[in-house]
């Protein structure tokens, strides 16, 4: 029997714990919504979350972890050990005395912050903007938690460690789902012969349990520190050569960083102004549920690649890191197509049975997924092109490609809150497409860099047809079949699926040879 590839075990390691991270994001979700429903608290909750979240991106969690890869991978392979875990303390303590410089600052004009007409949610009422103040507060005790951790996740992939890592964000759920479960509750769960206490705190326990989490996520990789020598240096020296091209080549990612968030704070912002109970939390759960079929393909095989293609890189092999790219962005394309396609026809009947809404809450949360499934094609391809670019260490491409998204996305959000308001949540969801166009750019900015271009029009013409012939069956089963909605839509998705694998066996066959 053939052996797989170490990207292919990667990967699908990877994949599994991604997995049971989404499912338990579901069991959290589920909980939360059907505590708290679509409501004011719960958009206030959502909202609150991400100006920590741009905070830790921009200083450890995508900014410098994702560019840190590969200079700490190649501080291995040329320096050994020591000398890379020396780089990887000093860029650590330089990172949290940021994280908590600025988290001080933001804590202290949370409220102007939250209010400002260009701030993150104008269009709430007084009492709504200060519980989000509160919150935001709160969740920046996390962010400071995160401000290693994710640094920590790095410097463990660099060491080609992905078990811990993968198991992390798993730990992070957990957290959340204590917190919903025993923190917020005003009366015990009961589960079997077992009452769970109840500590009556609301919404703020949610906040309780993202701190609890961002605990758990740090604490369950030390083990692998360990096991690779890990020696902290004490120092904030960030003259080390090591440190400066570490800063050298991320300076540009956090402008990049910042654009993506500023998106997210914009999103926000333009659902406030919507008039509509519900709008910010339709557009997390939307964004949540697509962001499951992306983290399980995009993310995990974009994940596996990256020290991979940053050796080739490295060596200058450039006809292997092409071949890399290029079939990791065939079966990005050939699966997510058919994956976006079932789910957008089979989710109506499963929102309403998982999440208890009435039937308004449900279509708004329908139509905002379903918009948002239109990306998830774009976005699996965006995973894989910028990364082929940071392994390149030529970071200003992903920069100005998201600069495009972001200029789409800004017109997009104004021309629905101005003359589109109607049509709500769904249509600032659609912004993201935005999200096809950034992927678009950067591979044709890839093919003029490569001796011989990254050309999947087959693979994407594959994952097409699957889609129509995947999406279609799911339809007609959802319509026809005579037994309950639910069933159906679970039954049109499979079928569905199962009948779009043929017309994408050669991408399969790829994802197994990575």
């Amino acid at each position: 029997m053939k052996r797989l590839s170490f990207l292919t075990r990667t990967s699908l390691l990877l994949g599994f714990f991604f997995g049971v991270d989404k499912v338990l994001a579901f069991v959290r979700a589920i909980l939360i919504a059907r505590q708290f429903r679509l409501s004011p608290e719960l958009d206030a909750f959502n909202v609150a979350n991400n100006l920590p979240d741009l905070l830790f991106a921009l200083i450890s969690g995508g900014a410098l972890a994702m560019a840190f890869v590969p200079v700490l991978r190649e501080a291995l392979t040329l320096h050994g050990r020591e000398v890379a875990w020396d780089l990887f303390s000093r860029t650590t303590n330089l990172a949290f005395v940021v994280t908590a410089s600025l988290a001080v600052v933001i804590a202290v004009f949370a409220r102007p912050i939250v209010r400002a007409e260009i701030g993150i949610a104008p269009g709430f009422d007084p009492v709504q903007q200060d519980l989000i103040a509160d919150l935001m507060r709160l969740n920046l005790v996390a962010t400071l938690i995160f401000s290693l951790s994710g640094l920590v996740m790095a410097a463990l992939h660099a060491n080609q460690h992905f078990l811990l890592p993968a198991m992390a964000p798993v730990l992070y759920n957990v957290g959340q789902i204590v917190g919903a479960l025993v923190f917020s509750p005003k009366q015990p769960y009961t589960l079997g012969p077992i009452s769970l206490p109840a500590f009556g705190m609301g919404v703020h326990g949610l906040v309780y349990g993202v701190i609890l989490g961002a605990v758990l996520h740090l604490v369950v990789q030390v083990p692998a520190m360990v096991r690779y020598r890990f020696r902290w240096t004490p120092s904030l020296n960030i003259r080390h050569p090591g440190l400066l091209k570490a800063l050298r080549i991320v300076a540009p990612r956090l402008p990049t960083m910042l654009f993506i968030h500023l998106m997210f704070l914009a999103r926000d912002n333009f659902a406030s102004r919507l008039g509509q109970v519900g709008a910010a939390s339709s557009l997390t759960y939307g964004w949540m549920i697509m962001m499951v079929p992306e983290t399980l393909l995009g993310t995990a095989i974009a994940t596996a690649i990256l020290p991979t293609i940053s050796e080739h890189a490295a060596k200058g092999d450039w006809s292997a890191f092409r071949e890399t790219v290029e079939k990791a962005l065939r079966v990005l394309l050939a699966l997510s197509l058919p994956v976006a396609a079932v789910i957008a026809v089979g989710l109506r009947p499963l929102v309403q049975f998982a999440f208890g809404f009435d039937p308004a809450d449900t279509a708004l949360m329908t139509w905002t997924t379903r918009l948002y499934m239109l990306t998830l094609t774009g976005y699996t391809a965006q995973e894989i092109l910028a990364r082929a670019f940071y392994a390149r260490q030529e970071t200003w491409r992903p920069f100005f490609s998201v600069s495009i998204r972001l200029a789409l996305y800004l017109v997009t959000g104004l021309l629905v809150v101005t003359l589109f308001r109607d049509l709500g949540a769904p249509a600032i969801a659609s912004a993201e497409l935005a999200l096809t166009v950034e992927a678009i750019v950067l591979l044709a900015w890839l093919n003029r860099r490569l001796p011989r271009p990254v050309s999947p029009a087959d693979s994407l013409l594959r994952g097409i047809l699957a889609a129509l012939i995947g999406g279609g069956t799911a339809w007609a089963l959802l319509r026809f079949f005579p037994g309950p909605e639910v069933l159906a839509a679970i039954l049109g998705m499979a079928f569905g699926a199962l009948l779009a694998l043929p017309f994408v066996r050669r991408e399969l066959r790829l994802l197994f040879n990575l």
